[in-house]
């Protein structure tokens, strides 16, 4: 069983405009609604590849109602701590004429000491259940990184395999406690390093480098142009095939969905990343967030190469 863990979750709203115009009135042509934050696009997109996933995290007041059961709906199982107030809601503008994506992230609701309490208790009874953890996005206000770095102590002393995805000082923060994986983005790479990183061997040093300080596995995303592994196995290029991509918000989750099964499936490391490049490649090809269809990615997965690097 997969466990993802969701502190910051939302409702994730995607509006489909023609010609955003700010400061003035526009009509929304299409809207889609589903349960959001980044662990919560993992539980989806890890639940569609056949996993049994639970999921866990912080909701609240009537939104938080809504997530669990849109989470019901996806044959995902929840196991939440309930807080007073209201979970936060996420909106996504795509306009159609210009090819753009808008981003308006709400912060979440303030978080107590005693809720952070609970939310530890929570995660040691769910520890022994399952075999990867998924501690995906940002916290609400009121929190600092200590609750993440806890967590995957809680998971290592329990011998389970833990990816972490955020950002910022978060993931510095985090790092101490040595997940299992990380996925950082180019501009994360930098911050942790302080380095341009200009080069694919200015990044394979970096992930090296962060590598050998105890994680198992770095994974960079590159975008478009595939993603860099560095792990015990050696050094990895994945390239994906030139896709016509509908909506690019949520691939990321879907990749470390595809390790999080790769994981759970005991696939060998180069099975993993073919997975999780298809499952995320796949992803961009709808429509909705953190979604893919299975033949979309049975499509995509023979066209992944990985190549293993002299370094």
């Amino acid at each position: 069983m997969i466990l993802t863990v969701t502190l910051n979750a939302a409702i994730d709203k995607r509006y489909v405009v023609e010609n955003l115009q700010t400061g003035s009135v526009n009509r929304v042509k299409e809207c889609t609604y589903s349960a959001g934050g980044k662990g919560l696009n993992v539980s989806r997109v890890a639940a569609i590849a056949g996993e049994e996933v639970t999921a866990t995290g912080f909701v609240g007041g009537h939104a938080g109602h809504y997530i669990v059961e849109a989470l019901d709906g996806n044959n995902i199982k929840s196991d939440f701590v309930h807080i007073s107030g209201e979970s936060r809601s996420c909106i996504n503008i795509y306009d159609e004429t210009n090819h753009t994506q808008t981003e308006f992230l709400e912060p979440g609701v303030c978080i107590t000491d005693a809720n952070e309490e609970e939310m530890l208790k929570k995660f040691l009874s769910l520890i022994d259940t399952c075999s990867v953890v998924a501690i995906s996005g940002s916290v609400p206000k009121g929190m600092d990184g200590s609750l993440y770095k806890e967590m995957i102590q809680i998971a290592k002393k329990h011998h389970k395999q833990v990816i972490l995805d955020t950002s910022g000082k978060l993931l510095e923060e985090s790092l101490i406690a040595k997940p299992t994986m990380i996925k950082p983005n180019m501009d994360e790479i930098r911050m942790l390093t302080g380095k341009e990183l200009n080069s694919q061997e200015d990044l394979i040093k970096a992930a090296v480098e962060i590598q050998k300080s105890g994680i198992e596995v770095v994974v960079i995303s590159c975008g478009s142009d595939g993603s860099l592994i560095a792990c015990e196995e050696g050094i990895y290029r994945a390239f994906v095939p030139k896709i016509e991509a509908v909506n690019t918000v949520g691939c990321g989750d879907s990749m470390i969905a595809g390790f999080a099964v790769g994981f759970s499936r005991g696939l060998s490391m180069v099975e993993t990343i073919k997975l999780a490049s298809a499952i995320s490649a796949a992803n961009a090809k709808r429509m909705e967030t953190g979604f893919f269809m299975t033949k979309d990615m049975l499509e995509l997965l023979p066209q992944i190469k990985v190549e293993k690097l002299i370094y």
